[in-house]
């Protein structure tokens, strides 16, 4: 079995062939706070039709929207863990159920070596090629996540999901491919150069337009299309950002209480970005002035458990902020936060630059 040692998007698989995904780098004790990603066809099944995946015989389905959350609150309540700062389960597995755990940089490196198999493993070498002879990064500082982690991939419709480790290797990369892309005759093209990428796209957030998500989305740089001209066809490329080890630190306390105070909309100043790309996403930031909500003036951070939210400011620019308004109470320090996470309320929450 693989070590124990787990960072954020490593794979956890439990006895029931149930496979999670660790979340982030905040865990309690002999526990990890995690997302359910695919179940066996044994236990699930889903009626959308993107959720289908196989491996050799096996049969898996993955989750989508708030399925896995209701499928182990129904049916699985040993993958709930208590989380006490918060004082409430989160979906995560304790250390002694897990069977088996996959890491992405190891699963990379043996498809490498293995070579190029199908049409999706030889763009995945391609793809790598130029970005190693482009810059001087190479294969140790990526991983692979989703279908090409678990074996489910599908050589002629999965796409490339991959992961960057550390801040530097993530400025590296962000370089390269802004280079890249800027080529002409380059292969690698920004998934958010064009408006089409947005055309006929179901869109619920209400305070964040589809413009908006574009702009974002395309100076963030790591959301990449690979026109693959032997298999004919655009192959998504994604680079999720992860933390190098000796960037994780666990925040988790068992003296730390948050207590929700109510929705806020605000505009802040971020002063320091450099938990921006990574999951949950943290924004240190200067409040500048509440529009709605509790009025305080010791917004220290922006949290964010939302995808979209990643990487969406940077130092010195001011924000856009709707979301749950808490207040941390630790050793030591007390102050307030404005999270954005799963939530009745999730499709009113934004963060945004407020100028663009």
């Amino acid at each position: 079995m693989a070590s124990m040692n787990l960072r954020d998007r490593c794979a956890i698989i439990t006895r029931e062939n149930i496979i999670f995904r660790v979340y982030g780098y905040f865990h309690p004790p002999e526990a990890y706070v995690c997302d359910v990603e695919y179940a066996p066809g044994n236990v699930f099944r889903s009626t959308d039709p993107r959720a289908l995946r196989e491996d050799g015989g096996n049969v898996y389905y993955k989750f989508y929207g708030d399925e896995g959350l209701r499928f182990v609150r129904e049916g699985y309540p040993q993958h709930m863990v208590f989380y006490e700062p918060l004082q409430e389960c989160l979906v995560g597995v304790q250390r002694e159920n897990i069977v088996k755990a996959l890491k992405p940089e190891e699963k990379l490196q043996r498809l490498m070596e293995k070579g190029p198999t199908d049409d999706l493993l030889r763009a995945l070498h391609e793809v790598f090629k130029k970005i190693t002879t482009a810059s001087s990064l190479g294969i140790s500082d990526f991983g692979v996540f989703g279908s090409l982690l678990h074996g489910f991939h599908h050589p002629r419709f999965s796409d490339l999901d991959l992961i960057v480790y550390g801040k530097e290797k993530l400025r590296q990369l962000r370089e390269t491919l802004g280079a890249l892309y800027g080529e002409g005759a380059s292969s690698l093209k920004n998934e958010f150069e064009s408006e089409r990428v947005i055309e006929g796209k179901r869109w619920r957030f209400m305070n964040y337009t589809l413009k908006e998500f574009l702009w974002h989305q395309r100076r963030k740089m790591v959301y990449a299309i690979f026109e693959d001209n032997k298999a004919r066809r655009l192959i998504k490329t994604e680079f999720e950002p992860v933390k190098d080890w000796r960037e994780v630190f666990n925040e988790y306390s068992l003296n730390t209480r948050i207590v929700k105070k109510g929705w806020i909309k605000a505009v802040a100043k971020v002063t320091n970005d450099d938990d921006a790309p990574f999951m949950p996403s943290i924004y240190r930031v200067e409040p500048i002035k509440v529009l709605e909500g509790p009025e305080v003036d010791d917004v220290q951070r922006i949290i964010s458990y939302v995808e979209e939210f990643r990487m969406q400011a940077e130092e010195d620019e001011e924000v856009y902020v709707e979301g749950n308004l808490e207040q941390v109470f630790s050793p030591g320090k007390t102050f307030h936060q404005i999270t954005l996470t799963y939530g009745p309320r999730y499709y009113e929450q934004v963060l945004k630059r407020a100028r663009m």
